[in-house]
């Protein structure tokens, strides 16, 4: 029988880039825009429809965001500044930085919306919700500040885990509040699960539901970077963890319980899968390991120029995902709303959309790149 030090060390010996993180980054970013155009553009009706559904619930939901938080929670261990006081300025930045973007892919567009139609309910209103409302990189941004905090006060990994399993547990039980008053709604959703009748409250990624998520993969990470072979490591557990994860999806989405309990509205619906429940946060683990089992294989096989692509998006990760949001919105909810009165598309138009919005974000981020490195 194996012994556990037979494939794992004490020392950290398998730094450097990991082309399947690379992969499970790039997969969320390139399908960023076909998310959320979708999103923008799909009627209640049409958004259930096998693409639609394709983008908005299996890629947007378990092999989005989730994967995101877990490569982010491995990034921890990876990372050159790996203390207390980086970490937390990290965060600082991060959290401030989601109330920028608001203002880049909400704000302005939203003012130029407001200025070319005079529709004061569709574009001002909905304006501070969605300026100061939660997000990913809010949520990265406190997620990183907790941590830190935890960390500095030295408790240990175990008990860092456990602290993000009862924090799980209270966002379940507290999911869908509504306080009553709109400031509060707006701050606690940081935290945790709000909304409101008017549907405009974004409560997107409260820490409380999702905190767990990137504690486990921290830990894995611990595993990851002492591992003295990786096939040993992935190979043939993790695949068959994908499999128990789609089938676990697979009967999520026939009983309508968990992210699949949908709702009268795409906001409801939404939530069901944003406000996570412990049982789905725990699901989205078990599917990223299999998953990174998955692109481990793929990224093992792949030609070097697409692993080379791969990792690209990833190291642009957040630049992709700034710029696609500004040209999402304001595409879908200025310039289409103007011409044609409504932002409703036909599916193979969303998906044309999408396609022009990736290469504009993907290549605009490869120009940004390079005139910084021309600078340095």
């Amino acid at each position: 029988m194996m012994k556990y030090s037979d494939w794992i060390t004490k020392e950290k010996i398998n730094t450097g880039r990991q082309p399947e993180l690379d992969l499970a980054r790039a997969i969320p970013v390139i399908s960023l825009p076909f998310v959320h155009c979708v999103i923008e553009c799909c009627t209640q009706e049409t958004i259930n429809q096998p693409i639609p559904f394709l983008f908005n619930v299996i890629i947007g939901a378990p092999l989005g965001a989730p994967i995101f938080m877990f490569c982010m929670g491995i990034s921890l261990v990876y990372s050159r500044h790996f203390n207390e006081k980086d970490i937390m300025k990290r965060g600082l930045i991060l959290f401030i930085a989601g109330f920028l973007l608001n203002i880049l892919r909400f704000g302005i567009p939203y003012m130029i919306g407001y200025f070319l139609t005079g529709e004061y309910d569709k574009f001002v209103v909905p304006v501070v919700y969605k300026i100061f409302g939660n997000d990913i990189l809010q949520f990265a941004g406190l997620t990183l500040i907790l941590f830190g905090f935890l960390k500095k006060i030295k408790l240990n990994d175990g008990v860092i885990l456990l602290i993000s399993f009862i924090m799980s547990l209270i966002g379940w039980r507290f999911r869908h509040m509504n306080f009553g008053i709109t400031p509060v709604n707006i701050i606690m959703g940081h935290f945790i699960g709000t909304e409101e009748p008017n549907g405009f409250v974004l409560s997107d990624f409260p820490v409380l539901n999702w905190f767990l998520l990137p504690v486990a993969a921290y830990i894995f990470g611990n595993i990851l970077i002492r591992v003295k072979d990786k096939k040993k490591l992935y190979l043939p557990v993790f695949p068959v963890l994908a499999v128990i994860y789609w089938v676990y999806f697979a009967i999520e989405s026939r009983l309508h319980f968990g992210k699949m309990a949908g709702g009268a509205t795409i906001v409801e619906e939404e939530n069901a899968y944003y406000h996570a429940e412990t049982f789905d946060v725990i699901s989205y683990i078990v599917c990223a390991l299999g998953m990174l089992g998955i692109y481990f294989l793929i990224t093992s096989h792949a030609p070097e120029k697409l692993n080379r692509f791969f990792q690209s998006v990833s190291r642009n990760i957040t630049r992709i995902y700034i710029i696609h949001w500004f040209f999402v919105v304001m595409t879908t909810n200025v310039i289409l709303y103007k011409i044609n009165g409504t932002q409703e598309l036909p599916v193979w138009q969303v998906m044309i959309l999408a396609l022009i919005i990736f290469l504009i974000s993907y290549f605009g981020a490869l120009g940004i790149e390079k005139l910084k490195k021309k600078k340095n």
